[in-house]
């Protein structure tokens, strides 16, 4: 059975077949009816807005059926066992079932309990595997070529699941990733270029992902107020002049904590471009692994 729990679960040509299919997808002025009457379960234990309207979106354009489940009112809240949980959905005899939880390897234990394919839409701070598949595909409908090209990733990287999935698969793909953040939010990571002053590293990058600070998964306050880590570390206008630099952010963004307006409104800023390629690589993804589940169950 083949799941996305991460994005080692793809080879580099399966990325590449994928991004085929997806540019084929968003270049496609015809209906698309390669999932019908495929029934398609996302339950979201962490609250979600774009990751879980973009996987339902990009499930019905391919003509599926779409079950959401309410965690707020599900037997989760009642006691139910994730075991439980995973029998009950998969007694529906979905075709997928797309999981967020805010705890990390929810959907990896799921994934055990099910003849499905199952799709992590996010599980604590471990993976997103999704949010980094549509933004190294942003990334290369921009450059092409992404081989050598630096990114720096920027904010709170050691509780971020997008950070994790994106260095994972852009180092792959052979772009040099330069971690940027307060000395708290620096993971324990060897092998890449560190630094705590984005104005250090700031002539030498080409993509710039800001990220969200994780407030929600701090133990304890680190700054006083968030503006007093936007004066460090917030992409303002200032900061990135006239270069030649892409701009990204998985949402939402912190409008003038992680990203300024200014910025946001600039061509070379490209969150909703994003948003728009996360639903064609979504449906490119959804279509390959219930196709690929479809030719192992024969």
């Amino acid at each position: 059975m083949k799941h996305l729990i991460n994005t080692k679960d793809l080879s580099i040509d399966e990325v590449i077949s994928l991004f085929k299919r997806a540019k084929e997808l968003k270049n496609s002025t015809t209906d698309q009816n390669r999932l019908k009457d495929k029934l398609i379960i996302t339950i979201f234990f962490e609250n979600s807005t774009r990751t879980r309207s973009s996987f339902e979106i990009a499930a019905k354009r391919l003509s599926a059926n779409v079950v959401s489940l309410d965690v707020s009112k599900s037997s989760a809240k009642k006691g139910e066992t994730l075991f439980d949980t995973a029998a009950n959905l998969d007694a529906m005899e979905p075709n997928a079932i797309v999981v967020r939880h805010k705890n990390a390897g929810v959907p990896k234990i799921l994934s055990n309990y099910v003849n499905c394919p199952i799709l992590n839409g996010g599980d604590g701070a471990h993976a997103h595997p999704t949010q980094a598949l549509l933004d190294l595909f942003t990334i290369k409908e921009h450059f092409k070529d992404v081989r050598g090209k630096k990114i720096a990733i920027v904010g709170d990287i050691k509780n971020s699941r997008v950070a994790n999935s994106n260095i994972e698969l852009l180092t792959r793909f052979g772009l040099e990733v330069i971690l940027v953040s307060p000395i708290h939010f620096m993971p324990k990571l060897n092998n890449f270029k560190k630094t705590h002053n984005i104005k250090e590293i700031i002539d030498e990058v080409d993509i710039i992902m800001s990220l969200r600070t994780q407030t929600e998964r701090h133990k304890n306050l680190i700054y006083a107020s968030l503006k007093d880590y936007a004066n460090d570390f917030c992409i303002t206008k200032d900061l990135i002049k006239n270069r030649d630099i892409l701009i990204l952010h998985p949402g939402p963004v912190h409008r003038n904590i992680d990203i300024d307006d200014e910025v946001l409104r600039d061509p070379r800023c490209k969150v909703l471009q994003q948003v728009k390629n996360g639903v064609f690589v979504r449906m490119a993804i959804l279509e390959y692994l219930i196709n690929q589940n479809g030719k192992n169950s024969k």
